[in-house]
């Protein structure tokens, strides 16, 4: 079987949630799979400038003698080959199920693409329980949907037993923007006493009002914007924090939970879309509309005990995902179209 991957994102730098996705996909599936051809389609093999997936990609599809055609991240050429399999995963439907916290330009396109276009793949992988449910909404069949979780770096995002740093601040990891909800965070973190708070990723849609906020609250010194940090240089970040203070109002998956949790790091998080599946026990579930829930929390996982607990049911949680069982899974899908 000849297999089409879109790698478009999976080789550029400071990757992300897609980026990331893409890439240990890919990375673990040329490991596993002895058997298929892959034909892997990157912005240097598809040198077109603009329209890219509708145009440079499109047209590929019709030049190679694909079997399937694989998107790791939800857009599709509109038009394909006529009769070409298709594989697309949705990460989330963040722009469709809270639309003020993305752009209007971002939620057109993706509205309209998305209800297009996942009625016309031949499968969808969805990332959690979670997004297939948010999928059947939209009137995507159940059959048509298989969940897959994601993995994380196992080698990289391990426990560090040699670490004796005193923990002396929470952690927040993602894009500086309104639907990670880090503005409570900040007036959650103004009624903790004697810690700091880092805020680690790049900025986002209307982050301005975020950033302005802790001068406001007379907390500019305590509160450090850290921008983009290298995946290698996380692991020390998350070891060395009292917890991953993460109460996202929509996630598709959440991978800073399973991150911090491999680090030895307690998590809060929401109790809401697939935070709870992710996290599993090793965690505090917060309403993530409650400033007093999530300081509540911060203040919980400071009791020794009750910290070492949740550190040990994280550390069960993360054996539940990796890689290789996403890779496994995504390909008995290909295979089985």
């Amino acid at each position: 079987m000849i297999i089409g991957f879109d790698g478009s994102r999976a080789f550029i730098d400071n990757k992300t949630g897609t980026e990331n996705y893409s890439y240990q996909l890919l990375k673990a599936l040329i490991k596993i799979d002895k058997k298929n051809r892959y034909i892997i389609y990157t912005r240097e093999t598809i040198p077109w400038p603009y329209l890219w997936t509708q145009a440079g990609l499109a047209i590929q599809t019709f030049k190679d003698p694909l079997n399937v055609l694989f998107v790791p991240a939800h857009t599709l050429p509109l038009i394909r080959k006529p009769g070409l399999k298709t594989v697309v995963t949705v990460h989330d439907l963040g722009s469709e199920y809270l639309p003020s916290m993305h752009q209007l330009k971002q939620r057109l396109y993706l509205s309209l693409m998305q209800k297009y276009q996942l009625k016309t793949a031949t499968k969808i992988i969805a990332v959690s329980k979670a997004t297939k449910v948010d999928l059947i909404k939209l009137g995507i069949e159940d059959k048509k949907i298989k969940i897959v979780h994601e993995g994380y770096d196992k080698e990289l995002f391990k426990n560090d037993t040699e670490s004796n740093s005193k923990k002396d601040y929470y952690l927040f990891v993602g894009t500086v923007q309104p639907r990670k909800n880090l503005e409570r965070i900040i007036r959650a973190f103004a009624k903790i006493a004697d810690t700091k708070l880092m805020v680690v990723g790049s900025k986002g849609w209307l982050a301005d009002e975020i950033y302005r906020l802790p001068k406001k609250l007379g907390m500019e010194d305590r509160i450090k914007f850290l921008g983009y940090v290298p995946d290698k240089d996380l692991p020390a970040l998350y070891s060395g924090a009292i917890a991953l203070v993460f109460p996202s109002l929509f996630e598709g998956f959440g991978l800073p939970i399973l991150e911090a949790q491999a680090c030895g790091c307690p998590v809060i998080t929401s109790n809401v879309s697939s935070m709870p599946e992710v996290a599993g026990r090793g965690t505090i579930l917060v309403d993530p509309y409650s400033v007093m829930e999530i300081v509540n929390a911060m203040i919980r996982v400071q009791a020794t005990g009750f910290r070492q607990q949740l550190i040990k049911k994280g550390f069960e949680n993360v054996k539940r995902f990796s890689w290789e069982k996403c890779a496994r899974e995504t390909l008995e899908m290909l295979e089985n179209l």
